[in-house]
């Protein structure tokens, strides 16, 4: 068995025998968190962000991460400057994200220029495009999308989604459009995709998804000689399941797959939170990057909470989990002006000496905040 196996497996045995004092300390814990609390924590970061920030930038997924969690902060508080912020945005780039319209010249592999239509990281803005088209139906809203997809899903590939990032920023588009349209090729396409993905990325062992196929052991390795699961990495993956299972009909011949596959990452992801509630940025080996860090954290929190809040995920087992990383979330990322910090930068590794500190923030790390802001909200419902 490889070493970080017998790390997963003792962090496992560690989890579960402690879970029982941390049911009992936790149970006081959430006693005292209060959902007006936390709607005023939304606001801080919110409106800190979004004031700083007046200018509303590209389409690509930094700038669309954020929104998904924007459109989140709308759904819980009913603030409208936070839609319009949304709605601004996506009009500014014309409801699009690459804007080629050269099907000859659409590319899947890595690039930000507008020929790089079929690119993930080009399609996540579909997802604020579809909820602001859910609060006011306009086809204009969601006609790219369709466009673009409907594209996608007449070629005769699969293996569009060859980077975990991928998997949130376009499974959940899969199912948002099915949710609109009911055309079934759009649930058929997402597991075809997801299947590739899955088998090029999710280590059987370790029940972790690696960030694409440089980083898969033995041929890569951390400096510590152990597997590299990328925090941050494994986040996207772990939301954008919940994000699609919440989607998802019941009755899908798929769903069970993705509720197993997110049960398994919830397991492994709970075994590797650090005694403070964070997560280091390499999830097994937490001397490869040691040290905060936010976004891959807030993630995690939010699945978490997403699967408690909708049955998924054992409230008693994982609760304690999700609420020291809460902690973390709000005591020590979480600035007194509203900046939420230790944010690594845009990057696909845990990187050894790479300062990641108080000041150290971004968009996307502020939408992995607020949809971990906006789910705690529920659970206290």
């Amino acid at each position: 068995m490889f070493i970080s196996a017998r790390i997963l497996l003792v962090g496992l045995f560690l989890f579960l025998t402690n879970n029982l004092s941390a049911q009992n300390d936790y149970r006081e814990e959430l006693k005292k968190l209060k959902k007006k609390d936390i709607v005023n924590i939304i606001h801080l970061v919110n409106r800190y962000w979004q004031a700083n920030h007046p200018d509303q930038g590209r389409a690509f997924w930094d700038n669309a991460a954020y929104h998904t969690g924007n459109m989140e902060a709308y759904s819980i508080t009913r603030d409208n400057t936070y839609r319009k912020y949304s709605e601004e945005w996506a009009i500014k780039n014309e409801w699009k994200g690459a804007k080629s319209d050269n099907k000859a010249h659409w590319k899947y592999t890595y690039g930000e220029t507008d020929d790089y239509v079929l690119f993930g990281d080009w399609q996540i803005c579909f997802q604020t495009y579809i909820d602001l088209y859910k609060l006011q139906p306009d086809e204009k809203k969601i006609a790219r999308a369709e466009e673009v997809m409907q594209y996608q899903m007449s070629t005769n590939k699969n293996d569009y989604w060859w980077w975990v990032d991928g998997l949130y920023m376009v499974m959940p588009v899969m199912t948002k459009l099915y949710s609109i349209t009911h055309k079934e090729l759009y649930l058929d396409k997402l597991h075809e995709y997801f299947s590739f993905a899955k088998d090029l990325m999710y280590d059987k062992e370790a029940k972790l998804f690696y960030r694409d196929a440089k980083y898969i052991f033995p041929a890569h390795k951390t400096n510590n000689g152990k597997k590299d699961f990328w925090a941050r990495g494994d986040g996207w993956v772990f939301a954008g399941l919940a994000k699609v299972l919440a989607d998802l009909p019941k009755e899908n011949v798929h769903r069970k797959e993705y509720e197993q596959v997110f049960k398994e990452l919830a397991l492994a992801i709970a075994s590797t939170q650090q005694k403070e509630g964070y997560w280091t940025r390499s999830m097994l080996d937490p001397q490869q990057a040691p040290g905060y860090e936010s976004s891959g954290t807030a993630f995690f929190t939010y699945g978490f909470l997403w699967g408690i809040n909708n049955g998924l995920l054992d409230r008693g087992t994982y609760l304690p989990v999700a609420l020291k990383a809460w902690h973390y979330l709000s005591t020590i990322a979480l600035q007194p002006n509203g900046k939420v910090g230790y944010v690594q930068p845009i990057g696909e590794k845990a990187i050894p000496g790479q300062v990641v500190n108080a000041h150290s923030e971004a968009n996307f790390g502020v939408g992995a905040f607020l949809l971990a802001a906006c789910e705690l909200s529920r659970t206290l419902d």
